[in-house]
């Protein structure tokens, strides 16, 4: 259960009397309370604390009994009086007075950490509430010798029915593999193992040969634009450019003028670029090019032997890699189109029910998945200044519709596995530590304390549980 920000206060040793505080040939897809702040690897983006959804909103009015106030009162002063260093007194003999003088602040904050916890989470208990959010602690009042008093507001989950969640029903495409596709695969592994050979025979280009050219090239109306030496176009040019007769990443003008020449040719024509292409320069301009044939070569796939498989890794024959890519090809496509089915599941359930979601689930979603997309960003290697630049409001409201409907989409898990008692056993939580063992390359035993230690073991766990409850539904569509 979450405590009030204000009772997590840090603790010193000692008191002082001062507190601190790509080329031409190719197409485009060729080419009010305190901030609570979340920091990732150099910049920084806050964010105040959510203003709670009143159908999600509870309240609890909590007494502390005067002489138990009075009793943490006076356990914090001699702790105070032991620790405090004040020039003109001698450890442990500084008054009560200068104490409360100095350090009256944080003496009243470490008497509201000492005793407000316990009670809040009795006055909770006994009226069976589950806050999902940080309380606010609201009117507090504490004066040694009287009940400290205080209201806490917080966020619970709200009641809702999942009746006729069987009757939600979507697509169900087939994860059988087919032969089409395990060909594919293995001639796509072929061809990313080819080699390239000149190709010696006294012939034309023609398609899947691959041409190596010179050319430059001449962007129409670009010389007429230009004003001044500092305005001179950059050349079109390149050498030894290889291109692919008649690829998906050739523009098919380029296939057309080479399609049938020979080393040693030179080629004059025209090239009308879309508007979408990827170099802008040459986006919906027309370029004039001179090509000079220099070669052909032509891409050659291993022999499919078993001297082929020993070259993928570890098998022992090509029967051997025929098998196991076949069975991690039928497991990939079975998780893959799961995965999908689950999340068109969930999304028809939550169109179908409706409730309110608390506000403070919903930042906590997107701030996930702000930081998902600021690690990307890094990863890509955007720079920590740049970053500091950015309109995080804006980023926080663009992820605000797909981090409502991911926690409305948890929530409905999260109740359906209720209704069935789906559970997550110690058996399967051991499966999901080891498998994130192998992926981040840290020892289990290592993982295992560290995730206890950070208290996220019940966050998987709970992630199990969905995953499990969503796949028990995509099971039973027909």
């Amino acid at each position: 259960m979450p405590e009030p920000r204000e009772l997590r206060l840090r603790k010193a040793n000692t008191l002082t009397s001062a507190e601190t505080t790509e080329t031409p040939a190719t197409t485009a897809e060729n080419q009010s309370s305190e901030p609570a702040g979340h920091t990732h690897e150099g910049h920084e983006h806050t964010h105040a604390q959510p203003t709670l959804n009143p159908e999600c909103t509870r309240e609890v009015e909590v007494e502390v009994p005067a002489d138990e106030v009075t009793k943490s009162f006076r356990t914090v002063l001699k702790r105070y009086q032991k620790l405090a260093r004040i020039p003109g007194f001698r450890p442990g003999k500084v008054p009560e007075s200068v104490l409360r003088n100095r350090f009256g602040k944080s003496i009243r904050d470490e008497v509201v950490e000492a005793v407000l916890p316990a009670h809040f989470r009795a006055a909770i208990e006994e009226k069976g509430l589950r806050p999902v959010s940080q309380p606010q602690v609201n009117n507090l009042q504490l004066e040694e010798g009287q009940p400290l008093r205080f209201k806490a507001v917080f966020e619970v989950l709200p009641e809702f029915s999942v009746d006729g969640y069987q009757d939600v029903k979507v697509e169900k495409p087939s994860t059988d593999l087919t032969d089409a596709e395990f060909d594919a695969e293995l001639d796509r592994l072929r061809d990313a193992h080819a080699t390239m050979e000149p190709v010696t025979e006294d012939r034309g280009l023609q398609d899947g040969d691959w041409a190596q050219i010179s050319f430059t090239g001449e962007l129409h109306d670009e010389n007429e634009n230009a004003q001044g030496e500092e305005s001179k176009p950059q050349p079109i040019e390149g050498k030894d450019v290889s291109v692919e007769v008649g690829g998906k990443d050739t523009v098919e003008a380029f296939s057309d003028a080479l399609r049938g020449s020979k080393p040693g040719q030179e080629l004059k024509f025209e090239v009308s670029y879309p508007p979408d292409f990827g170099q802008k320069r040459m986006a919906g301009k027309t370029v004039a090019y001179a090509v000079e044939v220099r070669g052909i070569r032509k891409k050659v796939q291993p022999e499919l032997n078993d001297d082929f498989a020993k070259a993928m890794g570890d098998y022992e024959n090509l029967d051997d890699l025929r098998q196991k890519l076949r069975e991690h090809m039928a497991a990939d496509k079975k998780h893959r189109l799961t995965v999908d089915t689950r999340n068109r599941l969930v999304d028809a359930l939550v169109e179908k029910f409706q409730f309110p979601v608390p506000e403070s689930l919903i930042q906590n979603q997107i701030d996930t998945r702000l930081e998902r997309g600021l690690r990307a960003l890094a990863a890509q290697g955007m720079r920590t200044e740049d970053m500091r630049k950015l309109d995080f409001d804006r980023l926080r409201g663009a992820q605000r519709e797909a981090a409502v409907g991911e926690v409305r989409g948890t929530m409905v898990l999260d109740r359906i596995a209720d209704v069935e008692n789906i559970q997550i056993s110690d058996e399967e939580l051991e499966q999901e530590l080891q498998v994130i063992s192998l992926q981040t390359r840290e020892p289990l035993e290592t993982l295992r304390e560290r995730l206890t230690r950070e208290g996220t073991l019940a966050r998987i766990r709970e992630q199990l549980r969905r995953e499990k409850t969503g796949n028990s539904l995509v099971e039973r569509l027909p």
